[in-house]
């Protein structure tokens, strides 16, 4: 399998940390070498003429960042934020991006033998935002692709 991410990533080799989200009842995870900060959600403004995952620009500490809904960008519907709705801001070649969660779980320690790569049917991966898929005890992860996920339109 051909990787596409620039940035050194060894996760699948020797294991390492992920931040644990929720979008529905599904469990994600992002390297935590890629994570910046957790916020809780502020003003969103809102930019016209974006695509619909794109929720707008926030100010953070005098920096503005774009805002992406994570299930939109995964074709699901909205739900009202709640009191565990956060943003989960990462860094991807010096671009600050921030992803709205419907909720942060953990850090995790995974190990390499717990990672497995995304199916293929017809060998074409059909998930093109999903890295690999991490079985841990009776869980199961999906490891997002970062480049794809804030790179691609």
């Amino acid at each position: 399998m051909e990787e596409i991410y620039n940035e050194s990533s060894n996760i699948a080799v020797e294991g390492g940390e992920i931040l644990q989200f929720e979008i529905d009842d599904a469990i994600y995870g992002i390297e935590i070498q890629y994570i910046t900060e957790i916020i809780q959600i502020p003003q969103i403004t809102i930019v016209p003429k974006v695509p619909d995952y794109i929720k707008g620009v926030v100010n953070l500490r005098g920096k503005v960042i774009p805002v992406m809904s994570v299930r939109r960008r995964f074709g699901k519907e909205e739900i009202p934020f709640d009191d565990r709705t956060c943003i989960v801001v990462i860094s991807w070649e010096n671009l600050a991006v921030g992803l709205i969660v419907d909720g942060v779980r953990e850090v995790a320690q995974i190990k390499p033998e717990e990672i497995s790569l995304t199916p293929n049917y017809k060998n074409v991966n059909t998930n093109k935002y999903i890295r690999y898929i991490i079985e841990s005890g009776d869980e199961i992860k999906l490891l997002l692709n970062c480049e794809t996920l804030i790179m691609e339109r």
